[in-house]
């Protein structure tokens, strides 16, 4: 059963030695992060689940779980920075961007309240499968919670990696109203089609989270929302 959630962005800027001298820019993503991630430890879980989107078809590398210990670089950012997903073995691939960016969080944080693993769902994965993969989640131990990697929209302005698009404020601000509400309906009623062209890559995540969270009575906080470079970034804690 879920027993609590955290809901964070997951751009690679969030780790300070990739942002360099923007490091300061998301000091307050990063301050909220690990006060949702408090209440993840508060919450004693007997599992958690690092949840991120990855992009590609149905059943690509990326795609599926991570066992503990899987690690992660940011290498490919110019940056000499390694992380691992909790405590274990070395997990058979390399954690995607999402995720690794999950791992260093928790790292940060200096996470040891439960053993950690990840799941990669796919950013197009259908909303009936996210739900049903969110089930599946929370049925796995007596007491499991998610740490949920995604972003809003990538189109909040003309600077943004996607344009600007109109409809881009109205979804994040709809996103964010259901994660401060730990609105599971409204989650699982976000449309891909259009967070798709939005290039939100939080969608299907957040919809995992939503199945996972059926009936399990959760309520919720919105701990920061704001859109810098033009994406929607969002921090939430469920319990």
């Amino acid at each position: 059963m879920l027993v609590a959630a955290a809901v964070c962005p997951a751009p690679p800027l969030l780790v300070p030695e990739v942002a360099a001298g923007a490091a300061a820019e998301l000091g307050a993503a990063r301050t909220a992060c690990s006060d949702a991630l408090a209440v993840l430890a508060a919450s004693r879980p007997d599992l958690l689940v690092v949840v991120g989107a990855v992009v590609g078809a149905a059943g690509q590398e990326d795609e599926g779980p991570y066992p503990p210990g899987s690690r992660g670089t940011f290498r490919g950012f110019g940056v000499d920075a390694d992380v691992q997903l909790g405590e274990g073995g070395t997990g058979p691939r390399p954690l995607p961007v999402p995720l690794a960016v999950g791992a260093w969080l928790l790292g940060h944080a200096r996470w040891g309240a439960a053993p950690v693993e990840g799941l990669g769902v796919r950013e197009s994965l259908e909303t009936p499968r996210c739900l049903e993969a969110g089930r599946e989640l929370a049925g796995r131990k007596a007491r499991v919670a998610l740490l949920v990697m995604g972003d809003g929209s990538a189109c909040r302005t003309l600077k943004a990696p996607g344009y600007l698009d109109e409809r881009a404020a109205g979804f994040d601000a709809g996103a964010a109203r259901a994660l401060g509400a730990a609105d599971t309906a409204a989650l699982a009623a976000l449309d891909a089609g259009l967070a798709a062209e939005l290039q939100a890559a939080g969608r299907a995540p957040w919809q995992v989270l939503a199945g996972a969270a059926e009936g399990a009575g959760l309520d919720g906080r919105l701990l920061y929302e704001d859109a810098p470079y033009g994406v929607g970034y969002f921090v939430a804690a469920w319990s």
